[in-house]
Formats: C-alpha cells, sequence, structure tokens
C-alpha cells in the first residue's frame, strides 16, 4: 500500500446499467479530476469547490467529449476515507466506465487495490478494524438478520463493547505497574476487589461473546437445517415443498438421492440453508454409503435437524434406520430437532394418533414434532413457524452484540483463558508483575478485534476479500 498515492475504481457493479460511480480518493484527487472535467458553471474548479456538494459538468478527453457527469465533492477528513474525495456519476455504459478509468490513469491516479478504500478509512481513524469488517458483512448480508447483525456492528456496536472493557482493565494495569515502582515501600494503588469484581463481569462478558458465535455465524452464512431420515420418507419432497422449486429429484425408488442437495431459502428476515440428505438404511452400493457418511456429517454441522419419519411404515422399522441419531445424544444440545411426521394424507386419524404417541414413547415427551403432507403443503406453515422459533432460542439470540466473524471469535478465546488466570492470580495474591503481564495478554487479544495491535498480515487478510471500490 502506498498511502500518498491517488486511487480510483468503478465502486458500482462491473457492466451495463442506467449510472455508474467511479471513486477517487487521495490528496491529488481534486487536481486529478480537475484536467478532465469541465463543470458547467464557468469558472468553477472542483478544487475550489466546497466539500459535501454535487455539481454537473462534462467529462472529456483532450478535445473528446466522453459523457455528461455529476461530481460529488468530499473534502478531508470529512469524507468515507478520510482523504479527499470525487465521486463521479456517469452514464452506465462499460466503454464510459472503462473510458473515464483510462483518463484518469493517464492524468495520475492508479486502480484501487480490493478494500483499499475501506482501509484507508482505517488508517485515517475513520473506523476500527472490525468496523471496516462490518462494512464487507453489510455488502455481503442476504437477509434482514445477516444485515442487522452487520449494520450493528459497522455502527461501532461491538467496538464500543470491547473498547470500554479495554478501557477499565488499562486503568488497572497502570496501577499495577504503578504498585511495581514503589514495591519496596509496600503500597497498593489498585484496589483488588474491584479488579476483581471487573475481571468477574470481563469473564462473563467474553463468554457470551464466544457463546453467541454460533447464533451470529448462522445469522451471516444462514442456519444449516439438515433434512434426515430414512429411504423414501419425503425429504426430497419436502426440501421441493420449503423451497418452493423443484430442486431435488423425486421417485419412489429407495435410494434417489446419493449425495447431498443444497438451497437457502429467507423466512421471517432469516436465512436458512436447507440441505437434503442421502436416506438412511442398511446398504452395500459404496455410492450410497458414501452419501450416508456424508449425510451423518451434516448432521453434526446443522444447527436445526429435521428428522423424516414416514407415517405408512412401522414407527420399529423406522427407528432402526434413525439409530444413529438417537446412539449420538451428546450431540442433541448443540442442535434443534424436530421431528417431521411425513404423509399424513395417506393414513386415518386413529393410526397418526397411534404413531404420534409410539414415536413419543421412542423419542420423548420433549421431543418437537409434526405430522405433514409434504406432497400436498399441509403443515408445511406450522413447520416454518418452527424453524423461526428455533432461530429465536439459539444461544444469544436476544444478546445485543453478536460475535460473527471467525477472527473475533479466535481472539476472544486467548483472552478468555488470560482472564481467567487474572482471577485465578487474585484469588492466590501472585506477584502484581505477573498479574499484569496476563491482564496486558487480555489487552492485546482485545486490541486485535478493534485493530489497535495489528499487523500488516492481519490487514492483507481481511482486505483482500473485499470487493474493488470500496
Amino acid at each position: 500500500m502506498y498511502p500518498d498515492d491517488t486511487i480510483c475504481a468503478l465502486s458500482t457493479p462491473a457492466g451495463a446499467g442506467a449510472i455508474a460511480l467511479i471513486r477517487v480518493s487521495g490528496k491529488d484527487a481534486f487536481a486529478i479530476c480537475d484536467r478532465s472535467i469541465s463543470l458547467n458553471k464557468k469558472g468553477n474548479k472542483i478544487s475550489k469547490l466546497p466539500g459535501n456538494t454535487i455539481h454537473s459538468g462534462k467529462m472529456h478527453h483532450g478535445n473528446q467529449p466522453v459523457d455528461d457527469v455529476l461530481v460529488s465533492i468530499f473534502r478531508a477528513p470529512r469524507s468515507y476515507t478520510g482523504e479527499n474525495i470525487v465521486e463521479i456519476s456517469c452514464h452506465g455504459s462499460v466503454f464510459i466506465q472503462q473510458k473515464i478509468l483510462e483518463i484518469l490513469f493517464e492524468d495520475g491516479a492508479r486502480l484501487a487495490l480490493p478494500g483499499e478504500f475501506t482501509q484507508r478509512a482505517f488508517l485515517n481513524g475513520k473506523m476500527d478494524l472490525s468496523q471496516a469488517e462490518g462494512v464487507a458483512d453489510l455488502i455481503a448480508s442476504q437477509s434482514a438478520g445477516a444485515h442487522r447483525l452487520a449494520l450493528n456492528q459497522m455502527r461501532g456496536g461491538f467496538s464500543l463493547e470491547i473498547r470500554s472493557l479495554r478501557d477499565e482493565l488499562l486503568h488497572f494495569v497502570s496501577l499495577i505497574e504503578l504498585e511495581l515502582d514503589f514495591s519496596e515501600e509496600d503500597v497498593e494503588f489498585a484496589d483488588r476487589k474491584q479488579l476483581l469484581n471487573l475481571t468477574d463481569r470481563i469473564h462473563r462478558l467474553i463468554e457470551n461473546l464466544i457463546l453467541s458465535f454460533e447464533y451470529g455465524n448462522a445469522m451471516k452464512q444462514g442456519i444449516p437445517v439438515a433434512i434426515i431420515g430414512p429411504t423414501n420418507s419425503g425429504k426430497s419432497t419436502l426440501l421441493n415443498c420449503l423451497l418452493r422449486e423443484e430442486k431435488a429429484i423425486v421417485s419412489e425408488v429407495a435410494g434417489t438421492t446419493r449425495d447431498y442437495i443444497e438451497d437457502i431459502f429467507i423466512l421471517d428476515g432469516m436465512q436458512f440453508r436447507f440441505i437434503d440428505t442421502a436416506g438412511l438404511r442398511h446398504t452395500t452400493d459404496k455410492i450410497e454409503t458414501e452419501g450416508i457418511r456424508r449425510t451423518m456429517k451434516k448432521f453434526r454441522q446443522a444447527s436445526i435437524v429435521l428428522i423424516m419419519a414416514d407415517l405408512t411404515e412401522d414407527p420399529a422399522k423406522t427407528d432402526h434406520d434413525l439409530a444413529f441419531i438417537r446412539n449420538n445424544k451428546e450431540e442433541y444440545p448443540k442442535k434443534t430437532l424436530i421431528l417431521v411426521l411425513n404423509k399424513k394424507d395417506l393414513i386415518t386419524p386413529e393410526i397418526l394418533r397411534s404413531h404420534v404417541k409410539t414415536y413419543k414413547r421412542i423419542w420423548g415427551n420433549k421431543m418437537v414434532s409434526l405430522a405433514v403432507s409434504a406432497k400436498h403443503g399441509e403443515g408445511i406453515k406450522q413447520l416454518e413457524k418452527l424453524l423461526i422459533s428455533s432461530v429465536r432460542t439459539l444461544p444469544a439470540s436476544e444478546q445485543q452484540v453478536v460475535v460473527t466473524n471467525v477472527r473475533h471469535l479466535e481472539a476472544l478465546k486467548p483472552s478468555l483463558n488470560a482472564i481467567k488466570r487474572v482471577k485465578n492470580g487474585l484469588g492466590t495474591n501472585i506477584p502484581g508483575d505477573l498479574l499484569a503481564q496476563d491482564i496486558r495478554e487480555v489487552l492485546h487479544y482485545l486490541g486485535e478485534i478493534t485493530g489497535e495491535i495489528t499487523t500488516d498480515e492481519i490487514l492483507g487478510n481481511i482486505f483482500k476479500n473485499f470487493c474493488i471500490g470500496k
């Protein structure tokens, strides 16, 4: 990165459209644009005009006109990057876009790298690192839930929490280190009781933030919902019904689905990632066996599991096919299990009541169950309501600050271990220098989240995933 360079890039999606926007940022942004843009109001120059204003003009290449444009002017430091910025709105012809970029290159700008505008905003103190990551998440959000979490992070909700913790810890560590300067006089500047209360609060908060990652990551990537059950229980039919399209092949031939099929659907502002899996049964077919192995893997990865049972089959046979799931009860607390009793349209109410009673005895009364007819769409609305309510009960779903980023999670884990050592140290009265060392470790990892402590490698990994122009 060369922060003194003036950069430019197309900030609207590539391709033809009604309009396009080209952004120019850097100390020479005004001078570069003055060379090729003549404003309609005579005598006006971009470099002489106030910030936060928009003006009409013409883009030209030498004496050749290129396009009529609107020019938005932002003066440092009151701009997105903290630098002088010119945003050129032009017609959306691909030729016009490329021509304007070529002119800007000729006049001294260079093409921005992925995320370079946002990286400059971070380097110039316009936002911290977690807010910058929130920008990328906001652009990538595909549901109301993901949008809400990204917007909160971009506006500094997560950063505010972290900075508040760091400020309090910095206060105490400075007092402890001051005590070290007066070690021979046996004085105590840092109130150990107050520090213990603070570490208790930080411990609880960091634990809650770590727990919130399951919910945050699910909202960001899509809540994984695995549809699992015996062959011909109606899994593919249910997937098609939920997605409102013929995504999976439906056949009476057992073992039709030999691999998992995945697609997304948005319900009540939340993105669900539905996964239709291979049917569970004993088989010697190598391909089908591999499909079943992948089914087990998806079971472990899913936040919600729809366990399909065919009401036209003997519950004992179905239970035999689903033995793997019942035998992995250690996985239950990590996910929501919903027993979906399918093909209710093919049996009598008496048989339905008998089967429901049997399944409750097998799986326990706490297992949520619902009778449906996936073929005719009966009970699907109730199933969708169950899915939505299941998400609302995921860990930390009501917590205002939610972790959605793996990098943040990886920084929180060692900070939790360090704060535990601080608590233990306060309980055993360890020397102040060792206590200060553990507190500084907490400060280090929390600082990595906001970018107060960072490296070029971390910045490179974060901003390389941004689109060019942002």
